[in-house]
Formats: structure tokens, C-alpha cells, sequence
């Protein structure tokens, strides 16, 4: 099953334009990926919705002033990839800083 699907923009915009759906999303990833698309100095517009609330769907909304939207999501879906590998790290890091903390108090 397709986790991805796209609708075409309108005849003037082109591929600058594009509703992506993305099944068995919602919230989580809307949010997070319209809170870094939007920083793109290229982008005229991003928001998305989830239709229904019974159905696991979240649409995701682009515009843009030059690039194709599906460039724009791939590079929102990168940095989005890079900022949780680093939210990551920087968990290992204090967790095993907390437990050698935690070992030295017990000796």
C-alpha cells in the first residue's frame, strides 16, 4: 500500500503546487514538516489538515515561487530526518551522562 499519494495543482501553478496525502499519518508529522517547509525562502504557502478525524489520512499543502513542491517535501523530509538523528544523539548523550553521574553517586 502506497503511503504517498499527490494531487495535481491547478493549470497556472504547474508542479509549484501540490496537496500530498500522506496515509496512516496525522498531526505529528503535519505539523513538524510545515514547521520547517515554511522557513524555505522559496515557499509561498504550506499547511495541511487531516480531513477526518476516523480516517488516518494527513493532507500537506505546497506552494512555491520556483521549485516543483515534491523537491520541497523531499528536502522538508530530509531535514526533518536530520533534526530527529540529532535530537537523538543529543538523548544518548545526556542519558549515559545522567547514568555515569548516577554511578558515581552510589559510590
Amino acid at each position: 500500500m502506497n503511503t504517498l499519494s499527490e494531487l495535481a495543482g491547478d493549470q497556472q501553478s504547474g508542479d509549484k503546487s501540490r496537496t500530498f496525502i500522506f496515509n496512516d499519518e496525522n498531526h505529528t508529522l503535519g505539523n513538524c514538516l510545515v514547521s520547517i517547509i515554511t522557513q524555505y525562502e522559496d515557499v509561498l504557502f504550506c499547511g495541511y489538515t487531516v480531513p477526518h478525524p476516523a480516517e488516518q489520512k494527513m493532507h500537506l499543502r505546497i506552494q512555491t515561487n520556483g521549485p516543483p513542491a515534491i523537491q520541497i517535501l523531499q528536502r522538508g523530509l530530509q531535514d526533518l530526518e536530520k533534526k530527529c538523528d540529532q535530537v537523538a544523539a543529543n538523548f544518548k548523550t545526556a542519558r549515559s551522562e545522567y547514568m555515569s553521574k548516577e554511578m558515581e553517586d552510589v559510590d
